[in-house]
């Protein structure tokens, strides 16, 4: 079953196939059209995943994968 933790691996996966930068909705479609059926079969995160791609890229960031965006949301996500 998915969880949270499998999304970081697939931002991390989307980011370095993309360039290392993407938008947060260019990086959720890349997640919907590459694991839609994952994400169908994971229970109630089908009704949380977007959310939980957020929590994910947050995590990232605090561990340093990801740059700081500072609260603002005119940022892209970027590989560090």
């Amino acid at each position: 079953m998915v969880t949270r933790e499998d999304m970081k691996g697939w931002i991390i996966e989307c980011l370095q196939s993309r360039g290392g930068s993407r938008w947060p909705k260019d990086v959720a479609r890349y997640v919907w059209e590459s694991y839609e059926k994952e994400l169908r079969l994971s229970g109630d995160l089908l009704y949380t995943w977007q959310y939980d791609l957020r929590w994910a890229a947050q995590r990232l960031r605090y561990s340093g994968i990801l740059k700081p965006v500072n609260g603002r949301r005119d940022l892209p996500w970027e590989l560090s």
